[in-house]
């Protein structure tokens, strides 16, 4: 059986088709998430005068969800990278008589790196694929048509609520976050440095400079707005049913952590050139 060289050529040529075709969809999605950014945007600063404001209730609902009831989870997973930290840096820098560092480099580290990068993390796990499950399953069963039928923009009702209470709750939950963490390196690394607990945190207070703070609490907006963003616009996107809001909900969650280590490599990169 002969193969002519038509086919031969749609066969060699079809890896750079789906390619082509996955560009294509991610830029579109691209495109689409920055028009819910620019939406939500108007919608917070100039919806009241258009006779579409953003409720208050609803942010503050949202901050609840978001912010409040991830308190104890983002206390938990700081407090034992904060005691892993210690672990880690008095073993490392103790190999070079440097155990006198240990406070310097726990502080520098959580408030401008581990601090935002956890929140992050747990905040995308929580929030994202809350988003994305409730937004899809509002399109599965056409609520977000029955919005546009009664002329409540679904942006300015369902989006711009979540942003907001985003870009408010993340930089606590990151402070919340670089405050446990270094109470966690402090449990184990005070005894090792002849310190008390309550000495160890004022010391790493006196370590810290309005760069380490300013770095962190910036990574932790630009997180903010890349959780939501990939949470809604997923949301939104969903086609197929109950199965479709399931693999839209593991897609936000694996697009949201991607997006967010991504972003802090960028962050880390130029900032400390």
């Amino acid at each position: 059986m002969s193969v002519s060289r038509t086919d031969i050529a749609g066969r060699l040529l079809l890896p750079l088709e789906r390619l082509g075709r996955r560009t294509t969809v991610a830029l579109a999605g691209l495109g689409y998430a920055a028009m819910l950014l620019a939406e939500s945007l108007w919608f917070t600063a100039a919806g009241w005068a258009r006779g579409q404001p953003v409720r208050v209730r609803m942010v503050v609902e949202q901050m609840r969800q978001v912010g409040v009831d991830a308190i104890p989870i983002v206390s938990l997973l700081s407090l034992t990278i904060g005691v892993m930290l210690g672990i880690q840096f008095i073993a490392a820098l103790g190999e070079f008589g440097a155990e006198s560092q240990v406070v310097l480099a726990a502080a520098k580290s959580i408030t401008r790196e581990f601090g935002a990068l956890i929140t992050g993390i747990v905040v995308a796990g929580r929030s994202g694929s809350s988003f994305a499950a409730r937004l899809g399953s509002m399109v599965v069963s056409q609520e977000v048509d029955a919005l546009v039928v009664l002329g409540i923009d679904p942006v300015r009702y369902l989006v711009a609520p979540a942003l907001i209470a985003m870009l408010v709750m993340m930089p606590v939950l990151t402070v919340l976050a670089d405050l446990v963490a270094v109470v966690g390196a402090g449990l184990y690394a005070a005894p090792a440095l002849d310190l008390d607990l309550a000495g160890y945190v004022l010391a790493t207070l006196g370590h810290l400079e309005t760069r380490d703070l300013w770095e962190g609490l910036s990574k932790s907006c630009v997180f903010a707005v890349l959780i939501t963003l990939v949470g809604v616009s997923t949301g939104f996107s969903v086609r197929g049913g109950a199965e479709g809001v399931g693999r839209a909900t593991t897609r936000a969650v694996v697009l949201s952590i991607s997006a967010i280590v991504i972003a802090d490599m960028l962050f880390s990169f130029f900032l400390n050139r």
